[in-house]
């Protein structure tokens, strides 16, 4: 198997309605503008799509409407993750699969397992998967790193995992698995902030929550990088500087549902425990907007 995920890949939000029922309306148009401003593919079911407060039939829809909507334009990446090894290596063999280009499956959360238990882990996800795997390394949110020595190991041992979503924050890290890696497998960056410095040490692509909202200037300084035109796309780095911490600040997603509010696109909801930025991050991240000239 290969790895198919290059480029901008989008880690696509859930939208609400005022009564916080999911706004397929909005979804529609979303993917549309996305799919019109340079995406290369879409990451959905996510962290940044609210999954962990979605019911098992919201995320059913949720996947049918994505998959008529794109119909086959680019690939998608659905997650597919947990701390227990056994419900998701379950979750994998009854999912129906079909339309979907690959499995996103994280780290194991709160459970703190050790690097071997990590390469179990990932083992046993392996062994079921119909599909191509691409890991997700997190440690800022699941409470432990998985080293670039295991990942190089799950990568040389399992030919159906083809891709880490890095999201160490390590740029140390980044380059031991990129100079390590196997042939067949390929690193995404996690983190809009580093995804510049992460393509010109050799990653491939990105899963961004930033190009929710801007997708075609994001996407315009990855193609300008992958044609080594370094100086033009860190222009653009440099201009989302800001941007980048803002959109965090307060929670993700509630920064990009933010911009997309301003812009329009949808209402500014999020599913509690999670809340709508604060005022004032809304009115920097708008004043930033309006000063960019990309």
């Amino acid at each position: 198997m290969q790895n198919i995920f290059h480029g901008l890949g989008i880690a696509l939000i859930t939208p609400f309605k005022e009564d916080y029922s999911i706004d397929y309306e909005a979804l529609e148009n979303l993917v549309n503008y996305h799919l019109d401003n340079g995406a290369d593919f879409f990451c959905i079911l996510a962290t940044t799509g609210e999954a962990p407060c979605l019911t098992l039939e919201e995320k059913n829809e949720l996947t049918a409407v994505i998959k008529r909507v794109v119909n086959g334009r680019v690939p998608i990446l659905k997650y597919c993750g947990g701390n227990n090894t056994a419900a998701v290596v379950e979750e994998i063999k009854t999912t129906d699969w079909s339309g979907i280009d690959g499995i996103l499956s994280i780290c194991p959360y709160y459970n703190k397992p050790s690097q071997e238990g990590l390469y179990q882990h990932f083992k046993a996800i392996a062994n079921v998967s119909p599909l191509p795997i691409v890991l997700y390394n997190v440690p800022g949110r699941v409470g432990v790193n998985m080293t670039a020595e295991t990942t190089v190991r799950i990568a040389s041992e399992f030919p159906n995992i083809v891709a880490i979503k890095e999201a160490s924050g390590n740029l140390e890290q980044v380059d031991e698995i990129i100079k390590n890696k196997p042939k067949h497998f390929e690193v995404i960056s996690g983190d809009d902030a580093l995804t510049f410095p992460m393509i010109a040490s050799g990653a491939v692509g990105v899963i961004s929550v930033i190009g929710n909202a801007l997708p075609k200037e994001f996407s315009r300084m990855i193609r300008l990088e992958f044609r080594g035109e370094y100086e033009p796309a860190r222009k653009i780095h440099h201009q989302f500087t800001e941007l980048y911490k803002l959109l965090f600040v307060d929670g993700n997603p509630a920064g990009c549902k933010a911009l997309l509010n301003d812009m329009g696109m949808i209402e500014n909801v999020l599913r509690l425990p999670l809340v709508p930025t604060r005022i004032e991050t809304k009115q920097k991240m708008n004043e930033i907007l309006k000063g960019m000239r990309i």
